[in-house]
């Protein structure tokens, strides 16, 4: 791209964006934005395809036998931390910058993923383009890429968008999450009666802390535990007789998450149930294209902490976007547009160099 078109794009793109930070659009409640981007689409000559608030389309509707990159990155948002100090659903603020709720994740990368498709789209290239943009990915919801992965047509590997500074994550950690119960006996405060929850909860918690699982893994290092929310008890005279608390859990690939839950279970009173057992680690096969082309681009990769869609599909992928992971899930999220412009770029400049075999 020349510098006037890099310009030009970038600032359609923050358009966009704030556009996009305008409507609300909580994971299972992504309509309007869905909306909003599907217009954006169709303005452009793009045959859209919905399904529910998930939105696909290929550069080259004709050419069905070609091998597929998918571009993904997901429309939903968390709801918006207590602590932003402006409205996070004003983009308005300071310039050559995108404030508000979901515009560093995945907002930036939804949008430079789309601008970079309706580009590409105009050059003929030796393999499709499908520009897939999925909902519910922050709560892994039921109507999400789960469910529209099997409908598209099958890819020979993906691009996941989110905020990584335009580096390349080659492999990511899973998610485990489990919702413990702590039980004791409910009695008078005052009379010393009864059996104290949350001392139960405590006395697991502190097993947890002291507890390591053995098997280090070279890739991701060891399994790493968190507690996150802890809550029991309803009157100040009460003892509680239930104490509830969660954990997050990040494994590593020596690991099922199955064999993570059973091991808690034996060494915990607590009861535990787990959300779900598929949120699995991934990782780039080693030597696959996609890691040969970060490499001949320039491009940094690592490994990283954080989940993404990536666990919900079945092809090899990486993961690169604009904007900054740190600045994720907190008050006063926000990208800047040389972030946006560096974005389309990035993602233009790695797709024109993958060598993909038909």
């Amino acid at each position: 791209m020349t510098e006037y078109d890099s310009n030009r794009i970038a600032l359609a793109a923050a358009e966009l964006l704030r556009k996009m930070v305008v409507i609300p659009s909580f994971s299972g409640e992504e309509s309007e934005v869905a909306d909003l981007i599907e217009a954006r689409l169709r303005s452009e000559g793009v045959n859209v395809n919905r399904w529910g608030n998930n939105l696909w389309a290929l550069a080259y509707q004709s050419d069905d036998c070609m091998p597929v990159i998918m571009m993904n990155s997901h429309i939903d948002t968390v709801r918006a931390s207590s602590s932003y100090t402006f409205d996070p659903f004003n983009p308005d603020g300071e310039s050559g910058k995108v404030r508000g709720l979901g515009s560093n994740d995945a907002g930036a990368s939804v949008v430079c993923m789309t601008e970079s498709f309706l580009q590409l789209r105009r050059e003929r290239l030796p393999f499709n383009i499908m520009l897939a943009l999925s909902a519910e990915e922050e709560n892994s919801g039921p109507g999400g890429m789960r469910a529209l992965f099997p409908l598209l047509p099958k890819p020979a590997c993906a691009i996941i968008g989110e905020p990584t500074k335009m580096e390349a994550a080659i492999a990511e950690r899973g998610l485990l999450v489990i919702d413990a119960v702590a039980k004791g006996v409910s009695g008078h405060a005052a009379r010393e009666e009864g059996v104290n929850a949350i001392l139960a909860a405590c006395r697991d918690i502190e097993k947890i802390m002291s507890f390591k699982f053995n098997k280090e893994s070279n890739l991701f290092g060891a399994v790493k535990v968190s507690i996150t929310r802890i809550e029991a008890g309803r009157e100040h005279n009460v003892i509680p007789d239930k104490c509830h608390y969660t954990l997050d859990i990040r494994p590593n690939e020596l690991y099922s998450n199955e064999e993570i839950f059973s091991t808690l279970e034996g060494l915990l009173e607590s009861t535990l149930k787990a959300r779900s057992f598929s949120n699995k680690c991934s990782m780039t096969p080693e030597g696959h294209e996609l890691i040969q082309c970060a490499k001949r681009c320039g491009i940094k990769s690592y490994v990283s902490p954080t989940t993404s869609d990536w666990m919900r599909i079945s092809v090899p992928a990486i993961k690169m976007g604009p904007g900054d992971s740190s600045r994720s899930h907190k008050a006063d999220e926000y990208v800047t547009v040389e972030e946006l412009r560096m974005g389309i770029e990035g993602y233009m400049n790695y797709i024109k160099n993958l060598n993909l075999q038909r």
